[in-house]
């Protein structure tokens, strides 16, 4: 039988690591509170449906990417993304009525591509949208939120924004007709999927990912030139906005989304650390979603980033909360040493307490956990209502009374 392995495109997170995780996702989720945005969830799967009409039935991801099966008769999927989730909880619950709704959220998500560094399988993220507002005030404030976050965790000096807007619906349905005319020159030469996509949705053509497509919408026309004065005007808020709350950021002209109830702002946070995959964090406004899905209007800007990403930027966050190890010398202490571990655990301390073992193999247990000291309780401490504890790094030892130990250890909680 060969040995047991996690299934390609999975992987084991392990403490260490997953100390740097959950510093991302707990760092984001402290951010995003200060900004007025509550922490929700949804399923982990829906039915198929709910990405079909979100992400586009000619999307790589929906037609070569989910994880999809039948129950019962139903076509379900494993999410590969959340904002489509979040949109559907919106129209399921009525939200409609809590407008402005602005929500963080995160957890797993599933798509089957090739594993690389960064992004596996199964993967995790972080994201927001901001649901209810058409200014563009909710695009900044969802920029600097994200820059925020990077901030907080010490790695925005690693990123680039890069940003780009899209335009209105009527802009965008006049840069689809240029498009259009400039890629029909090329049509033979484009890759059958783009062939498909030019008549049903051309936008995707530019996110294509085959090199021979690359070339070709190099010189594509730029979506600025199509671009009407409220399309401008919206753009230019933007820009003034972000300056004012000191946003950096570079234009890049083909950043765009190509689903066609994206619109206005397009924006991405890319690093050069990570090799070929260079986004930590991206999104965009999406003010033609909800419509879609079979809700109301409602305008909507998000964004999404990559845990496993960030976590390979982020610095070491440092040892776990040092514990305290308490050692009963032989059996008869073992009672006392057990009544202490508890009161020292509510007391907001992290407390080792071995299962066996002598003295030394408890002691060499303490040195390996990184214990940062020992409470040890013999037959002759337990008389005088003490303990001995030790220094495991110094090897210093004192004896301290059992009524004192919270506040005389008070700096390892």
């Amino acid at each position: 039988m060969p040995a047991l392995q996690p299934v390609r495109g999975t992987r084991d997170i392990l403490p260490d690591e997953m100390r740097r995780h959950r510093r991302v996702e707990d760092v984001a989720c402290a951010v995003a509170a200060r900004y007025g945005f509550a922490e929700m969830a949804t399923p982990i799967f829906e039915f198929t449906d709910v990405f079909v009409r979100t992400l586009g039935d000619t999307s790589d991801i929906v037609t070569k990417e989910m994880y999809s099966f039948e129950r019962s008769g139903d076509a379900i999927t494993l999410r590969p993304e959340n904002t489509a989730g979040v949109a559907r909880a919106f129209i399921s619950n009525g939200l409609q009525q809590q407008l402005p709704l602005k929500v963080f959220y995160r957890g797993p998500m599933f798509r089957y591509e090739r594993p690389q560094k960064g992004r596996m399988r199964q993967f995790h993220q972080i994201g927001v949208e901001l649901l209810g507002v058409a200014a563009p005030q909710a695009d900044v404030e969802v920029l600097a939120l994200g820059r925020h976050i990077l901030e907080e965790l010490g790695v925005a000096d690693k990123t680039v924004l890069e940003l780009n807007t899209l335009g209105d619906g009527e802009s965008r349905a006049a840069y689809r007709t240029r498009l259009v005319a400039y890629l029909r020159d090329f049509e033979s030469r484009l890759s059958e999927d783009s062939r498909t996509r030019l008549s049903r949705n051309p936008l995707r053509i530019l996110d294509s990912k085959d090199e021979g497509d690359r070339r070709i919408v190099a010189d594509a026309p730029a979506m600025g030139e199509s671009l009407n004065d409220a399309s401008k005007a919206f753009f230019e808020a933007l820009l003034k906005g972000l300056d004012a709350c000191g946003v950096p950021y570079r234009l890049n002209p083909r950043l765009v989304r190509g689903l066609d109830y994206y619109s206005h702002t397009a924006f991405e946070f890319i690093t050069d650390a990570l090799g070929a995959q260079g986004t930590v964090l991206a999104g965009g406004r999406y003010d033609g979603l909800m419509e879609q899905m079979g809700g109301p209007p409602t305008p909507g800007i998000g964004w999404a980033a990559g845990v496993e990403r960030l976590a390979l930027l982020v610095a070491d966050p440092g040892p776990a909360q040092r514990a305290l190890a308490v050692i009963p010398v032989g059996p008869a202490e073992a009672g006392a040493a057990l009544q202490l571990t508890q009161r020292l655990r509510r007391a907001g301390f992290a407390v080792d307490l071995g299962y066996s073992g002598n003295m030394g193999k408890r002691m060499k247990r303490a040195d390996k956990i990184g214990a940062g000291v020992a409470i040890v309780l013999g037959e002759s401490e337990l008389a005088r209502d003490a303990a001995t504890v030790r220094d495991m790094k110094t090897g210093e030892q004192v004896e301290i009374p059992l009524a004192e130990l919270e506040a005389r250890l008070a700096g390892y909680r």
